[in-house]
């Protein structure tokens, strides 16, 4: 009976040993399952970011390539302005004339400057008022960038449009919703909506070619922008350029991901840059 008893008691024990096992073991996958999840995430993050930290090297780059460009013009501006002072000379001009060609020229320079900078500056403030406002998951496919005083906004295709289609998708409405409404604030700007495909070839009912499609494309964007937001159909402009304007490689899946994109494109408006362009000053 003893006997009995104790093997028993033995096998409770071996039991409930084996019960506790299996416990931390699941607890142990769980834990796991979670790390997992975070890896991933952590790794999304990364990748998001080191695209930010090129696309702002692009900029920086660009930006002293157009310091540049400036310098460049300002050294020809100065060399006008020495040939017309030798001729003014030559040809017994006054100094007060020549005076007064140097400040209005000074001016032009002044004023052509304040609006360039103060361009650029909305287009700063623009750019990151748009990015405050999409959400994490948004930025994964929507890349905003400014680049020589016009905002780009690229949008990958398969968060605007149905498969093989032009027509908008549910998923589409609440990002298009944070475009429209900066597009709606900033009433001096122009919007170019266009549209871009990888070089696969497409034809289907109505839709002839990459060129039909990504027209459509611009076009269903436009309408979509105008008629569910209300923005001013007259600062919309609709274009497709189909597969000629790639920003990757068409020889692999990631790279023809890239080029199905829509971008929209916001910039000033040219009426005060022509009108002091006819206004400028004569060497």
């Amino acid at each position: 009976m003893r006997k009995s008893t104790l093997l028993f008691a033995v096998a409770a024990c071996l039991l409930m040993a084996s019960c506790a096992s299996k416990k931390d073991l699941v607890n142990c996958q769980n834990e796991n399952k979670q790390l997992q999840a975070s890896y991933q995430d952590t790794k999304t993050l990364l990748a998001a970011s080191q695209e930010r930290v090129s696309s702002l090297e692009d900029q920086l780059a660009l930006a002293r390539e157009q310091l540049l460009e400036q310098k460049k013009d300002y050294a020809a501006l100065q060399k006008s302005l020495d040939k017309s002072l030798t001729n003014t000379t030559q040809n017994n001009v006054s100094i007060e004339k020549l005076v007064d060609q140097i400040n209005e020229s000074n001016q032009y320079i002044r004023h052509l400057t304040e609006l360039k900078n103060k361009s650029d500056s909305l287009n700063m403030v623009l750019t990151n008022n748009l990015t405050r406002s999409l959400s994490k998951e948004e930025l994964k496919e929507v890349d905003v960038q400014v680049l020589k005083g016009v905002v780009y906004i690229s949008l990958a295709d398969n968060m605007l449009y149905k498969s093989g289609s032009y027509e908008i998708n549910d998923r589409a409405e609440e990002t298009l919703s944070k475009i429209a409404k900066i597009i709606m604030d900033y009433k001096d700007y122009d919007v170019l909506i266009e549209g871009n495909t990888d070089n696969v070839p497409i034809k289907r009912e109505n839709i002839r070619n990459n060129w039909d499609l990504s027209c459509l494309r611009a076009s269903s964007v436009v309408q979509y922008l105008q008629n569910r937001y209300g923005v001013d159909p007259k600062r919309l402009t609709a274009g497709g350029r189909g597969e000629y304007n790639p920003v990757a490689g068409n020889d692999s899946e990631v790279g023809k991901q890239r080029n199905r994109r829509t971008q929209i494109i916001i910039t000033p408006k040219l009426d005060q840059f022509m009108e002091l362009i006819y206004k400028a000053p004569e060497e």
